[in-house]
């Protein structure tokens, strides 16, 4: 008996929550470790659908880094990256879409089903969803890779409310030319375009970690602002954190950072007290 009554009080502490965040808009970017874990992946799909369930509106960017990069290996290309983001060249850029696009995207997809859920797959070129701008470097060509200039949500209001979007980061610009935009960018534009509630970050580490490698669970910009300065945050981390604070600066309320691969890592931030990543606020 003792067993059911603590798994009762685990379901009450969830429900301010609930309340809270009832047709709320959440925006999620699922990517790294989690996408090559199938147990990740159902865990996550699981947690998605029991939120969409309860009345929370579920929005999901994906990434693909790591399946990309096997492919490439397998087509005897090199992956190179600058600060975080992929330099594209016109036949990676190919690999890039046939992956994000008709890969992940379709499988994520069918998993929702799979367990119950309902979701439409789409890219950033669906409806002019993402129009970018190609990224101008003055140090380094980074090839195909924009960033976004707008976000056109109509595609995301004409479905059905039942559904969860699933869309892969691919978008073109004005001219039609198809740019690769790195995931957490493209789920920070989206979630301050809907004005979210939360963004959502899966990584692979717990949060936010500072000099001495330790979890900072609760940041604000200028926090953020010093330990890039101080290069405590480098590498992939910095597209990550600086999407991070355009979305709280453009009217997402709050976004978090959380581990992937932390079993049912999403409802363990969301419906617990204390979370177990980095929430940052402005």
């Amino acid at each position: 008996m003792e067993e059911y009554i603590k798994k009762a009080k685990t379901l009450l502490e969830a429900l301010p929550y609930i309340q809270e965040f009832y047709s709320k808009t959440f925006v999620i970017k699922f990517g790294g470790s989690i996408a090559a874990s199938n147990e990740l992946k159902e865990n996550f799909v699981m947690d998605i659908i029991l939120l969409k369930l309860i009345g929370i509106n579920i929005v999901v960017v994906h990434g693909g880094g790591k399946d990309i990069d096997n492919l490439l290996t397998r087509l005897g290309i090199k992956s190179n990256y600058h600060n975080g983001f992929r330099l594209t060249d016109a036949g990676t850029m190919e690999v890039v879409e046939m992956v994000l696009s008709g890969k992940i995207n379709k499988d994520l997809v069918a998993l929702i089903g799979k367990f119950g859920g309902k979701a439409c797959g789409i890219s950033g070129k669906d409806g002019n969803l993402i129009i970018a701008e190609r990224i101008k470097n003055e140090y380094v060509d980074l090839g195909s890779v924009g960033i976004v200039k707008k976000i056109n949500k109509e595609i995301l209001e004409t479905l059905d409310k039942s559904f969860i979007p699933v869309i892969a980061p691919v978008s073109m610009d004005e001219s039609g030319i198809t740019l690769n935009i790195n995931a957490d960018v493209a789920a920070s534009a989206i979630a301050s375009e809907l004005k979210a509630e939360k963004l959502i970050m899966l990584s692979d580490q717990d949060g936010l970690l500072n000099g001495e490698g330790k979890l900072i669970e609760s940041a604000k910009e200028k926090d953020i602002e010093k330990m890039l300065k101080n290069g405590i945050i480098y590498g992939g981390m910095i597209p990550k954190v600086n999407s991070c604070i355009n979305a709280v600066k453009n009217g997402v309320k709050k976004v978090h950072i959380i581990n992937g691969s932390v079993p049912h890592a999403v409802l363990l931030e969301i419906f617990t007290k204390k979370g177990i990543g980095t929430q940052i606020t402005l």
